[in-house]
């Protein structure tokens, strides 16, 4: 679907309607999000699978191919951000969209290429949907998986998102050049490639809530960085706006889902067997609902605090809510287990 709409746009008269485009897109981040899911489900459901070798898994690989899968995604991210930077200023953008659409075909056939018998998956049991559905509802009867579901879907749904209003501060009011925001994304993906790499090394170990409490707490902390940078305090420090927007726009836009990965360990290890892609999957529409909501907020604080194209003096005070509100759901973290009890040690 994403290829297909890529490639339909690419071809497509330069006079497109808006609506037409935005069907467009809309069908393209449809087909982004199905694959999404779709990966986070083969991966939550490996994940699960123990070696023969191994009567049981062993702690220290919890979370082992999660962290890789991650690492491949953030390395992906890097190399697309900097093609998308040297292209940008060198094709029209319907030839961005034809090469890139190319490429999405590209990864199609090269993905039905793969025989999924080759994944080492176990079989679907018997029932269709229906059976996946009641799986699920046994899974989030479950109080430690309902709590930390819903307390990780609320840790986004709650926070107003000012994304488009920062990024329409930095471009229309400040002037800053739009090459400098895709090096700050490129910079953003680099530190999502070093935070896998650093939680797969040194972090697995550290209790789930503990650490996914720290990360939403330093969300808060570079909100309050950003109401300083509105405020002009690193500017009269001598640090120029391109610099702080590269390093720290980048990196909080990405902070953002570095949660994801130490919360998916968590449910992978929690889940029933059998029922690892659904919960993924149900995880993953909750979260994607909760950015929803979490963008609508966002337009009303902004519009309750009157930022308009040439006003953006409530911008200051609209941060400062916003970093409350993210740090709101630290004081009920206690929804998420701090450990997960193994079948063996359930037995024994």
């Amino acid at each position: 679907m994403q290829a297909l709409s890529w490639l339909v746009i690419a071809i497509s008269p330069t006079n497109m309607s808006i609506f037409a485009i935005s069907i467009y897109l809309l069908l393209s981040n449809l087909g982004a999000s199905i694959a999404e899911v779709a990966n986070d489900a083969i991966v939550a459901e490996m994940a699960k699978q123990t070696p023969s070798s191994t009567k049981h898994p062993q702690p220290s690989s919890s979370g082992n191919l999660q962290s890789f899968v991650w690492i491949a995604s953030s390395a992906g991210g890097v190399l697309g951000n900097l093609l998308g930077g040297i292209f940008i200023g060198r094709f029209s953008p319907q030839s961005m969209f034809l090469y890139f659409g190319l490429l999405l075909a590209l990864q199609f056939f090269i993905t039905i290429s793969v025989r999924e018998s080759s994944l080492g998956l176990p079989k679907s049991p018997s029932g269709g949907i229906r059976k996946q559905l009641s799986q699920l509802l046994v899974a989030l009867r479950k109080p430690e998986i309902a709590y930390s579901i819903s307390w990780f879907t609320a840790s986004y749904a709650i926070i107003p998102a000012l994304t488009g209003t920062m990024f329409f501060y930095q471009t229309q009011y400040l002037k800053i050049d739009s090459s400098v925001l895709g090096i700050s994304k490129v910079f953003g993906q680099a530190t999502m490639l070093l935070w896998g790499i650093i939680y797969n090394q040194y972090f697995k170990s550290v209790p789930p809530r503990k650490l996914i409490s720290a990360i939403q707490a330093m969300m808060a902390f570079l909100m309050i960085s950003d109401f300083l940078f509105v405020r002009g305090f690193y500017r009269q420090m001598g640090v120029p706006d391109s610099l702080y927007v590269v390093i720290f726009s980048g990196f909080l836009e990405v902070l953002f889902f570095f949660k994801i990965l130490p919360f998916s360990v968590l449910i992978a290890q929690m889940c029933p067997p059998g029922c690892e892609g659904s919960i993924m999957a149900f995880l993953m529409s909750c979260v994607a609902l909760a950015l929803i909501v979490s963008g609508y907020l966002g337009v009303a604080l902004a519009s309750c605090i009157k930022v308009t194209a040439s006003d953006f003096s409530g911008l200051p005070l609209g941060l400062l809510i916003q970093a409350t509100c993210t740090l709101l759901p630290t004081f009920w973290s206690s929804c998420i287990p701090d450990k997960v009890e193994t079948k063996a040690k359930r037995k024994d």
